[in-house]
C-alpha cells in the first residue's frame, strides 16, 4: 500500500511549488501540534515592562502593547486558523457532496438546489459569513458553521457537475437496469469517482477559510478574542504599525504563507487530478 501511495505521489514530487507549499504546510502543522514544547512564553502572558519591544534573541519576533510574545502568540494562532478551517472543509464537504449529488443524480431536485445555490452564491462569501455569525453569535463553533455554510455552494458545484457526467456513464445506466439500489449506487459507482474533484477543491477551501478566519478576526466578528488568532493580532497592531511594524508583519507572513502554501498544494493537486491542465499551459 504503502507503494502504490509514493507512486501515486510521484508526479507531485516532481513539481518544485507543490513540494515548496508540502515544506510549508508541513511546518505549520508541526509547528501549531507543538505549541506548547516549542513556545518560548504563553500565549498570553502580560508584561507592561516589556511591551512593543523589537525583535530580538529573547524575543525573536517581537512583543505587543501588552508585553506579549509575538512568537508564541503566532504559533497558537496557527492552531485556531487550522482547527477552524479544517472544520469548515469538513462541514463544507459534507453540505456539498449531499447537495451536489441530489441535484446532479435525482432531476426534480435539480432546480430547486440549483436556485438555491445560485441564492448564496450571489453574496460576497465575506458578507455572507459576517451575517451568519452575527445570527448565530461569535464564538468558535458559529464561524466554522457560518463558513461551512458559505463555501458549501462551492462544493456543491463541483459535485453537481461531476455528477451529471457520471450519471450518464454506461456503468451507471448498467446498474440501474440491473436494479441496484440507489444508495449503494452512489456509495460505490457515483462518491468513489468524485473523491479526486472534491480532494482538489477542498485544498482551495481550506485555503479560503483560513483567510476568511482571519478577516472575520480582524473584523472583530470571529472568535473570541481570549484566544490568539492571526486576525486579531493584525487588528490590534494596525494602532502601532508606525512604531512597531512586526505587529502586523510576521502575522500577515504566517496568514501569506499558510494560504501559499494550500493554493501550491492545490494547484497540484488539480494537475495530477486533470492532466489535460497541463497540457494546456
Amino acid at each position: 500500500m504503502i507503494s502504490r501511495f509514493l507512486i501515486a505521489i510521484r508526479p507531485l514530487l516532481r513539481n518544485r511549488a507543490v513540494v515548496i507549499g508540502m515544506i510549508i504546510l508541513t511546518i505549520v502543522v508541526l509547528a501549531a501540534i507543538l505549541a506548547p514544547l516549542i513556545s518560548p512564553y504563553a500565549p498570553n502572558k502580560l508584561s507592561i515592562v516589556n511591551k512593543l519591544l523589537p525583535p530580538s534573541s529573547e524575543h525573536w519576533f517581537g512583543t505587543d502593547e501588552f508585553g506579549r510574545d509575538i512568537l508564541s502568540r503566532a504559533i497558537y494562532a496557527g492552531r485556531i486558523s487550522l482547527l477552524v478551517s479544517l472544520g469548515v472543509v469538513i462541514l463544507s464537504t459534507i453540505l456539498g457532496v449531499i447537495l451536489g449529488v441530489a441535484a446532479g443524480f435525482f432531476p426534480r431536485l435539480d432546480t430547486p438546489i440549483s436556485r438555491l445555490l445560485d441564492a448564496m452564491m450571489s453574496f460576497p462569501d465575506i458578507l455572507l459569513a459576517i451575517a451568519l455569525v452575527a445570527a448565530l453569535g461569535p464564538s468558535l463553533v458559529t464561524v466554522i458553521i457560518a463558513l461551512g455554510i458559505t463555501y458549501a455552494p462551492r462544493l456543491a458545484r463541483i459535485v453537481r457537475g461531476s455528477t451529471l457526467v457520471l450519471r450518464e456513464m454506461p456503468y451507471i445506466e448498467a446498474a440501474v437496469t440491473l436494479g441496484l439500489p440507489t444508495r449503494q449506487l452512489l456509495l460505490r459507482h457515483v462518491l468513489l469517482n468524485l473523491a479526486s474533484p472534491i480532494l482538489v477543491q477542498a485544498t482551495f477551501v481550506f485555503a479560503s477559510a483560513m483567510l476568511a478566519e482571519a478577516s472575520l478576526s480582524f473584523l472583530g466578528v470571529g472568535v473570541s478574542t481570549d484566544m490568539p488568532t492571526w486576525g486579531t493580532m493584525l487588528a490590534s497592531g494596525r494602532e502601532y504599525m508606525n512604531n512597531a511594524p512586526w505587529l502586523m508583519l510576521f502575522p500577515g507572513l504566517a496568514i501569506v504563507f499558510s494560504v501559499l502554501s494550500l493554493q501550491l498544494l492545490g494547484d497540484g493537486l488539480r494537475d495530477l487530478v486533470d492532466p489535460r491542465l497541463t497540457k494546456e499551459r
